[in-house]
Order: structure tokens, then sequence, then C-alpha cells
């Protein structure tokens, strides 16, 4: 198991699910693979994008690994309650994965990036088992794109906290705005890279109270306890800090953006 920035528990979990749900069309619009292709989901934890693909690729074949058996656990469980069948899970390892070359037409991933110490390593070997002409999908958020009203300096340093904590852990948590010189310096042919972003006010309180209580209130929730061993914040700061971020959920004067970015490439055909 490699250290993870939010636990495994499940509230975490739960969070993982929640912000697929809310996430899902903003995602996954234009996630699509022709029937009878074979696509490598790597990193699918505890199976909330699993289920997205599944559901919008039928006709596609998806080998799911993940390193945590527990979370394999928790997605077989899901897709199993849901009768997904064209999905085999897997436990693998994404830095050292027991499949041969060019074994996939397609590779999925998501959210995953951010949590390696090596993402350019693992973008690599990613393509090693991508087929010549097959497409790689990368996702990653940025969370130096985070900005809300109303702000405070307890709120900014709780969410600065995460940032921290992260990056201690010799992770990434602004890798999204790297995806173009990732891919590219992987050795893929990169056909596009877009920001994906979220604007939330009162004019659409559901999507407010889902981005702020259900998703970066629990995210940043992951980082008390390293914030207050590492004396980031005092328990008093962080308790603050974290009412005032539910506060950005609440209408009529509050506003919360982020931005995630999905990046799409080509594996090159070998010249003769």
């Amino acid at each position: 198991m490699r250290p993870y920035v939010h636990g495994y528990s499940e509230r975490e979990a739960q969070r993982l699910h929640d912000q697929c749900a809310i996430l899902e069309d903003l995602l996954h619009s234009d996630t699509a693979y022709p029937p009878g292709s074979t696509v490598l989901e790597a990193g699918c934890g505890v199976g909330a994008q699993t289920v997205i693909l599944a559901k919008r690729n039928p006709q596609a074949r998806i080998v799911s690994i993940d390193i945590s058996a527990d979370s394999l656990g928790e997605a077989r469980d899901r897709t199993d309650r849901l009768g997904i069948t064209n999905v085999q899970l897997q436990q693998a390892d994404i830095m050292d994965m027991p499949f041969g070359k060019e074994r996939f037409d397609h590779v999925f991933v998501c959210f995953v990036l951010e949590h390696l110490e090596e993402p350019l390593r693992a973008l690599q070997g990613l393509k090693k088992v991508l087929r010549e002409g097959g497409t790689i999908t990368v996702i990653e958020g940025d969370h130096g794109s985070c900005f809300w009203h109303p702000q405070t300096a307890e709120s900014l340093a709780a969410w600065q906290s995460l940032i921290t904590t992260q990056s201690k852990l010799n992770h990434d948590p602004l890798v999204g705005r790297r995806l173009y010189p990732l891919l590219e310096q992987a050795g893929f042919e990169v056909d596009n890279v877009s920001p994906r972003w979220v604007y939330a006010d009162a004019a659409n309180p559901s999507l407010l109270d889902g981005m702020v209580n259900r998703i970066i209130v629990p995210m940043v929730e992951t980082a008390r306890e390293r914030a207050l061993q590492l004396r980031l914040m005092d328990q008093p700061s962080w308790d603050k800090g974290i009412a005032d971020l539910r506060r950005t959920g609440v209408p009529p004067d509050a506003a919360f953006f982020y931005t995630w970015f999905k990046g799409s490439a080509v594996k090159p055909k070998r010249v003769p």
C-alpha cells in the first residue's frame, strides 16, 4: 500500500462515490470507447469511476486494477450489486503491472497521478501496455485552482494544509496543470487537454452544496490529523477553518470554483 493523503475510511469511499455522481457529465460526457475494445482502468479504487465507465461503454471490456485489496473488494461489491458484467477487477500495482506489451486498446486514469511519487514513470508504463494507435485518457484536479466566497484566513489555511500534507508525501496536488507536458514526456502524441471547471452559487444550490459539503470539505478533513501534527494549524483555527469552508456551501452569498483537467493522447505508431 502506498501512502494516500485521504486515507481509506468509509467516509472517504462515500466521498469518492459522491464526487463521481456530481461530476459525471462534466468529466465523462466525452468518454467513449468502441464496442469490443479493451480498456485498462489504472487505479480504480473503490470503483466509483468503474461504474461510470461500464455504464457508458457497455460493449467494451474493462480491466480495472488497484493496489488495495480492500478497495477492490468494495469495487467488486458495487459492480456485483449493480449487475455490471463487462468489468474484470484485478489487484495490481500501476508501477509494476502484470500485463504484456500492447495488451489494451485504451487506457483510462482518473485522480491517480496526483497520488504517485513518479507520475511520469507511471505514464511510461501505461504506454507499454497500450497498443500502437491506442488512446489514453487522464483526468486530474489542480488544488491551486480553487477559490471561494466568503473567504477567511482560516478557511485558506485549512485548504493549504491539505496541499502541504499531500506535498510532504512527494505527491503533487497541482498535477492537473502538468498533464500536457507529462503526457508528451511519456512519449504520447497529445490530442487535447481541456479544463473542466465547476462554478456554483445560490443560482444552483444543489451543486453548491454538493461541491462544498460532499466533495471539498470531506476531502480537506482527511488532512486534519497530519495538519495538527505538523503544526500547520492549531485545533481552534482548524475547527474555524472547516466551519468557514462549510459556510461557502450555504446560499445566498456563497460561491465556489474548482478546475479539473482532462487530457487525451495517442500512442504513436512506429515508423517502418
